[in-house]
């Protein structure tokens, strides 16, 4: 019987190892290429590895499928940015000039297309599959494709995903597929695990502190439909 393998350790071992190496601060800081899915669930993840890693924000999510709702999430996302941003101080170590700021690095973001279609293309068959099930699983595999293949195209160190913050992600199964694409493209997978530590705990506390949006289904039809008939079975 396989063991259960603990990403978060994993991840752990990883940052020791680049802070030994003094690789977390200066300009030789490694990048990282992070998909997220939601401002509120990257909100403690940029909090813990901003002082790590260079970090490009790639939003990236075609699942969800009514525009209104796609737009409202990307401007919560890059309105968290900015403010995490804006509340980043200078560091005091002017001398070592390494472009550290207290709290860690300044983030970027990068949206990438809106293309509900592709959404819709691996969905086929997959359309009764219940939430958490083969549905997501191909929806996870889309959206890290994408993501890879970006982070190849930029010359990132790393990349990963916001998802396994969550508790109704798989982390074994995003980190499956994360280890694969990093094969096919040639840029390493960051292993995670981001709700354990209380990390989703921290990410609600997050959201509440910067008043964010906080959605109740991923954002694909299939979802919502399963969220409204759990609010008529309430009734």
């Amino acid at each position: 019987m396989n063991a259960v393998r603990n990403y978060q350790k994993e991840l752990d071992k990883i940052l020791d190892e680049m802070a030994k190496k003094g690789s977390a601060a200066g300009t030789d800081a490694p990048t990282l290429f992070l998909h997220s899915c939601c401002a509120p669930c990257s909100s403690y993840v940029l909090e813990y590895l901003r002082q790590y890693f260079r970090i490009t924000v790639f939003y990236f999510n075609p699942n969800i499928t009514e525009d209104a709702e796609y737009r409202k999430r990307v401007a919560e996302q890059k309105r968290l940015i900015a403010a995490y941003n804006e509340k980043m101080t200078e560091s005091v170590d002017t001398n070592r000039g390494n472009g550290m700021q207290t709290g860690g690095y300044l983030i970027e973001v990068l949206e990438g297309d809106y293309e509900p279609a592709r959404f819709y293309e691996i969905a086929k068959g997959l359309e009764d599959c219940p939430e958490g099930g083969e549905r997501c699983f191909a929806c996870y595999e889309l959206r890290l494709r994408e993501t890879a293949k970006q982070a190849q195209a930029g010359g990132y160190d790393y990349f990963t995903t916001t998802l396994s913050i969550s508790p109704l992600k798989n982390a074994a199964k995003l980190n499956e597929i994360g280890e694969k694409l990093a094969g096919e493209y040639g840029v390493a997978w960051l292993p995670s695990d981001f709700k354990k530590r209380d990390g989703y705990k921290r990410s609600i506390e997050l959201s509440k502190e910067y008043d964010l949006y906080r959605q109740d289904y991923c954002g694909c039809v299939y979802s919502q439909a399963e969220r409204e008939g759990r609010r008529v079975s309430y009734h």
